[in-house]
């Protein structure tokens, strides 16, 4: 049985991953892990594909387990993985409560390498790996510091790993968008601490470069030629004026 895994498909970006993956791909099914189960069998009316809605909250290490007893199971070739959950929150590092903090770290961190560990036994020559990542990842993030750290984590883990699993022939890929409106927005701003926001992409957008770049071999995807600009600056440019710029954005 083949496979894709998508973790984080109740909405916004693993959600589109669901849609346009099952439109460029055959699969016998699409096994779609999120908290929301309504959400993920709503699914099954966008796509023609077989959807399996696991629920699961991934910041738990039995919910991992869980996963990994599913697999043992079921024995499928797992064509494609996608990472896709995650949360964060801008504001003031010292206003922020510890289990908002380590949620964050759990879910960004520790649920990716967790997900990833479980399924390589099931990844074979061709299969694809996409980590969500963040534009943040490339710089220290003042007010997003955590979150920042979390998408740095990702952008290292995925590219160290793609090397590793080169001779195995199975891709992995981090995705690095800027901005983009979804329900990430609904959790991550609880203030005015983070107020200008340069240009908004669309999950469909992000995930269609995505699809487009891991057929071209790149290890890292970023949407757009201002962003790509932007990441550019942030390898030339000391991370002190960097952040420097930023604050004085978001007028700080």
């Amino acid at each position: 049985m083949k496979i894709a895994v998508i973790t984080g498909a109740s909405s916004g970006m693993g959600r589109e991953f669901v849609i346009q993956l099952c439109r460029e791909k055959q699969f016998d099914e699409v096994w779609v892990i999120a908290r929301r189960t309504d959400r993920l069998e709503a699914l099954r009316d966008e796509v023609n594909t077989k959807i399996r809605p696991i629920s699961l909250d991934l910041t738990k290490e039995e919910s991992i387990l869980e996963y990994q007893r599913l697999l043992e199971a079921e024995k499928p070739v797992v064509d494609v993985l996608v990472n896709a959950s995650g949360v964060g929150r801008f504001g003031r590092f010292e206003e922020m409560d510890t289990e908002t903090l380590y949620r964050m770290i759990d879910l960004n961190t520790k649920a990716y390498v967790g997900m990833t560990h479980a399924t390589l036994p099931y990844l074979q020559k061709g299969s694809e790996v996409y980590q969500l990542d963040s534009l943040s990842s490339f710089q220290p993030v003042p007010y997003i510091c955590v979150y920042g750290a979390t998408k740095a984590f990702v952008l290292s883990f995925s590219r160290a790993l793609n090397v590793e699993l080169k001779s195995k022939g199975i891709r992995m890929m981090a995705v690095c968008p800027g901005w983009v409106k979804t329900e990430f927005f609904d959790h991550a701003v609880k203030d005015d601490t983070i107020t200008y926001y340069n240009k908004f992409f669309t999950p469909e957008q992000v995930i269609r470069r995505a699809l487009r770049d891991m057929k071209r071999g790149k290890d890292v995807s970023v949407c757009g030629f201002s962003i790509r600009a932007q990441v550019l600056l942030t390898k030339l440019l000391p991370h002190r004026l960097v952040m420097k710029i930023w604050c004085r954005q978001q007028k700080k």
